[in-house]
């Protein structure tokens, strides 16, 4: 038996997990208490150090621990954790994190295979469906499949099985032969083989030909009646045919070399057997690189894309085959199989009951995160981000567990403010069946739902790190100092630049785009002001994306799709699409570098009088090729650790500490614009733009580069960091640095969500960068949720009213204070508060 005080332990587990002294990234040594088994919010500015305190800390302590109770052969499969820069953490839960940038999936992964709902649709027409004999004769649904015995058809007397599941499955027995289950084919693109026609064959009009080496195959063709001599647009249609695709058959054709003339037999191979061959000894990326400009993907001409072979797209439930409902969005899907029991003999349907309340079990969730209007054969690398997300976050219920920690970036990323009571119900299902939540998010309609919020701040980068409030949202609200509160509360006022009056919206012209349907959107016609800013606005799935992604900015670029009609944008000579894919690939990426603030800096510290008298020049002082890199790691600042049998560890680099120059960088100082001190180069980029600024206000060309940098609001970030670490908000506005202060009439910036992993407060900033934009003369079109963003538009260009084939329309155009009042608007519903909250 054990002592009294561990029998209290028992009966009174920790509530909350206790950190103490963390340092990970900016976090000034923080000690904080998060309640278990609650919703907790972290919220603060981009670059404050929430996603520091949450991922790094939290989650990393967490899957950490976890990790370490597995065997060593485990662990070194499943990947090394590293420890957190922090003192301790205590009752830290197993942990799971659902990312703001969930992977992307592989080419075998659907909206169905992803969200596991083709798993029981293949059940059901494994056992519910009406299946086909050996002799094509359709037989009545009966529980012989279930019992797995065989089935007599009645008609012929043959006796079969019925297919299980797996051979109902494109990644398993059911892949169509030809696409191997991927619904698509590469096929070799005609055009590309001869692309330019005023070129002979003997003048190599046929490339293929040129670049394998085939250089006698134009005097086998000539040798079966096809002229080499003249211009490829002059053959006739058999000629063509022949040399595109015509038969292997031999000739006997003599051959000059160095040492004489020579009579052999060779085998002819057309063009498009010539790509075919290659394709098939592609044995290497720059080999398979080199073939691919010949080939197109293309729908699977056997299976139609539907990835499944005859077999499989064979049995029936009604008149559906399994292809044919997952090629339906989801809210369809769930109104067909609440209806399928009905159709069934009665002693089956005890089986339809628990698979179809399996299936609407899994569908509820999704459809309640606004995700209905996907069809369950959409291909998973097709998903938006937020798609992605929402997917990763009805998993995350559906499995049941209880004791984890789930730790979420950003889960409102990609909703729209109608789904997220939907996001709401989730987390509440995840902390009602036993876990933890801990939730990093921006959006106050979120953050208001929470148990506990704790603020990191006040500021990013330097300014940052710090525990600045903490407790019940109205706590935190009532802080001193606190930068969400008034958001929370409705004090704080949203709209925060001068909008157009509705007269005067297209006093400065228009854009027009007129588009056929498509997919499910509708036929459109719509104007977009010259020289404002448009919000495109709708729930997920309304065609915001089709209509200014997939038609706008490629017609305006010349290359007009199919479905555009027209377009009228007179004066628009330059479209900018700023999205957030990261910049750079690794590490030798860096906000100095992108911004071009390193190359200016190289040239000042290459005209010092200590450069000069050691005979150094500019290219000396670059950390990627320079005599002045750090040679142990190669400019990188990193080094890898080899750990035997546990993977490699990167860490800074031990000898220069992750500065990424060597000690002699140091011989070279240039006095600080200040007056006070001198800093080398590596010194420089250790700092912030904001640090680094005064430093510099002596040389102009930085100077301005610097200053742009902190009107975006990245003066936080130091000049040496790596860019493909930034958020995607960053990464948008760093892109638009050399956009300010020149004048764009003739440009059209187009932005997709640019808001993503803003503080309000960040939206503000944001802003001011838009309305730069506008006033230098630019048309600035975003695509957003946002309301406080929408907010603040000139014009309004709303679509829907729902996602899939219930949207596709624009149901409302104008303002925002006119959308806010038009009642077929969904997003004129939310918008309302926050435009008459001002």
């Amino acid at each position: 038996m054990g002592s009294n005080s561990e029998q209290a332990r028992r009966r009174h587990p920790p509530e909350t997990m206790r950190v103490r002294g963390a340092r990970v990234h900016n976090l000034r040594g923080i000690d904080v208490d998060i309640p278990l088994g609650a919703l907790v919010g972290v919220a603060g500015r981009s670059g404050s150090g929430k996603s520091s305190l949450a991922m790094g800390v939290l989650y990393a302590e967490g899957s950490r621990r976890y990790l370490e109770a597995l065997s060593t052969y485990t662990r070194r499969r499943i990947g090394q954790a590293p420890r957190a820069d922090v003192d301790s953490v205590s009752h830290v839960p197993a942990a799971l994190a659902l990312r703001q940038r969930p992977p992307m999936p592989g080419p075998r992964s659907t909206f169905g295979t992803s969200t596991e709902l083709l798993n029981v649709l293949r059940l059901m027409f494994s056992r519910l469906a009406s299946h086909v004999c050996p002799n094509g004769h359709r037989q009545s649904p009966t529980l012989a499949v279930a019992a797995e015995v065989p089935i007599v058809c009645p008609t012929c007397g043959v006796s079969f099985l019925a297919p299980g599941a797996e051979a109902l499955a494109f990644n398993s027995g059911g892949a169509c032969p030809h696409c191997e289950g991927l619904g698509t084919v590469r096929l070799v693109d005609d055009t590309t083989l001869v692309p330019d026609e005023t070129k002979t064959i003997d003048g190599g009009a046929v490339v293929p030909w040129q670049m394998y080496g085939f250089r006698v195959q134009p005097q086998i063709v000539r040798e079966m009646g096809v002229r080499t001599d003249v211009p490829w647009r002059e053959l006739t249609a058999r000629e063509r045919r022949t040399v595109l695709d015509g038969p292997e058959v031999k000739k006997h054709i003599a051959v000059t070399s160095k040492k004489g003339v020579h009579d052999l037999d060779f085998t002819f191979r057309n063009a498009r057997l010539t790509v075919t061959e290659e394709l098939k000894r592609a044995d290497t990326e720059k080999r398979l690189a080199k073939v691919s400009r010949f080939l197109s993907e293309q729908t699977c001409p056997d299976c139609g894309g539907t990835r499944l072979s005859p077999a499989a797209r064979a049995p029936r439930i009604g008149d559906l085959d399994l292809a044919a409902t997952t090629a339906r969005p989801l809210h369809d899907v769930v109104e067909w199989a609440s209806a399928v029991a009905a159709t069934l003999p009665s002693e089956m349907t005890p089986m339809a009951d628990v698979l179809v309340a399996t299936l609407l079990g899994m569908a509820r969730r999704l459809t309640e995160l606004g995700l209905g209007y996907l069809t369950l054969d959409r291909a998973g690398d097709t998903l938006s981000t937020g798609e992605r997300q929402r997917v990763q976050l009805a998993r995350a219920v559906r499995n049941e567990t209880t004791g984890v920690l789930y730790v979420l970036d950003e889960p409102s990323i990609g909703l729209h403010p109608s789904n997220l009571v939907g996001l709401r119900g989730v987390l509440d299902d995840l902390v009602d069946g036993g876990n933890s939540v801990v939730m990093v998010d921006h959006d106050p309609q979120v953050l208001r739902a929470v148990d506990h919020l704790i603020e990191i701040g006040p500021g990013a980068g330097a300014s940052g790190g710090r525990v600045i409030a903490q407790g019940g949202v109205d706590r935190v609200a009532a802080t001193p100092g606190s930068q969400i509160g008034g958001f929370l509360v409705g004090t704080e006022s949203i709209v925060v630049r001068d909008r157009c009056s509705p007269t005067a919206v297209f006093d400065t012209g228009a854009l027009r785009i007129v588009t056929r349907p498509i997919h499910t959107v509708h036929a459109l016609d719509v104007e977009i002001p010259r020289g404002r800013l448009t919000a495109v606005t709708g729930v997920s799935g309304s065609g915001k994306t089709t209509l200014v992604l997939d038609a706008l900015v490629p017609a305006l670029r010349g290359d007009r799709p199919d479905h555009v009609v027209d377009v009228h944008a007179d004066g628009i000579d330059r479209v900018d699409v700023v999205d957030a894919t990261p910049i750079g690939i690794n590490v030798r990426s860096t906000v100095g570098t992108y911004s071009g603030v390193l190359d200016d800096l190289r040239r000042t510290f290459a005209r010092l009088d200590s450069a000069t008298a050691a005979g150094l020049t500019a290219s000396d002082f670059s950390y990627n090729t320079g005599s002045l890199r750090c040679p142990r790691c190669e400019g990188t600042g990193q080094i890898s650790l080899d750990v035997q049998f546990l993977p490699d560890v990167d860490i800074d680099c031990t000898d220069c500490h992750g500065r990424r120059y060597g000690p002699q960088a140091q011989d070279h100082t240039r006095p600080s614009a200040t007056g006070r001190g001198s800093h080398s180069l590596p010194d420089l980029l250790a700092m912030s733009v904001d640090e680094a600024m005064p430093h510099l206000d002596d040389v102009a060309r930085i100077r301005n580069r610097l200053a742009a940098l902190h009107d975006v609001g990245l003066g936080y970030l130091t000049l040496g960091e790596a860019t493909p670490a930034l958020s995607g908000g960053e990464a948008q506005r760093l892109k638009l640095v050399a956009d300010l202060g020149r004048r764009q009439d003739a440009a059209l910036f187009v932005f997709d969500e640019p808001t993503v992993g803003l503080h309000p407060l960040d939206v503000r900033t944001l802003l001011g960068v838009l309305q730069r934009l506008v006033d230098q003369g630019g048309t600035v079109l975003v695509i957003e949720h946002d309301l406080d963003l929408i907010a603040n538009a000139d014009y309004v260009i709303d679509m829907g009213p729902g996602g899939g084939v219930d949207g596709g329309r624009v149901v409302a155009t104008g303002t925002p204070t006119q959308i806010a009042a038009d009642e077929m608007s969904v997003t004129g519903r939310f918008l309302s508060e926050v435009v008459s909250a001002g």
